[in-house]
């Protein structure tokens, strides 16, 4: 569960978006995008989203440039391990992607979502089995 400061932290970064983020929110806000709902800079533990989908429980990060650094990598593998733990799935888009390639973009971010929604997680058998 977030902690306040993780809420407190979300809601400045809201303000602070970068303009590839600005731009996919654009279409992803509203449900605007084939109905869905997206929340953006969405705190889930110790982490805040960029994008998030709760029905598909779907995670999108858009990253730039910093993120191509090997202590990024790890740090990002971290993160994504953990959502993972979480039920949460992890698409990551190149920022220069949404600059240049939005409606590319919007296809893979459907397909994601549509499987998401299409293949439910695994049920666990019940205890002692």
């Amino acid at each position: 569960m977030p902690d306040s400061q993780s809420y407190i932290r979300a809601k400045a970064f809201r303000r602070i978006m970068t303009p590839p983020e600005a731009r996919l929110w654009s279409c992803l806000r509203a449900s605007r995008f084939r109905g869905i709902k997206f929340r953006r800079q969405h705190p889930i533990g110790p982490y805040i989203l960029d994008f998030y989908c709760t029905a598909a429980r779907l995670a999108i990060e858009v990253d730039g440039a910093v993120h191509d650094t090997p202590d990024a990598g790890r740090r990002d593998q971290r993160r994504t391990a953990w959502l993972a733990t979480q039920g949460v799935k992890v698409i990551r888009l190149r920022a220069e992607d949404v600059r240049t390639e939005l409606d590319g973009v919007l296809g893979f971010i459907g397909e994601a979502v549509r499987a998401r929604l299409n293949d439910p997680p695994p049920v666990s058998p019940p205890p002692g089995r």
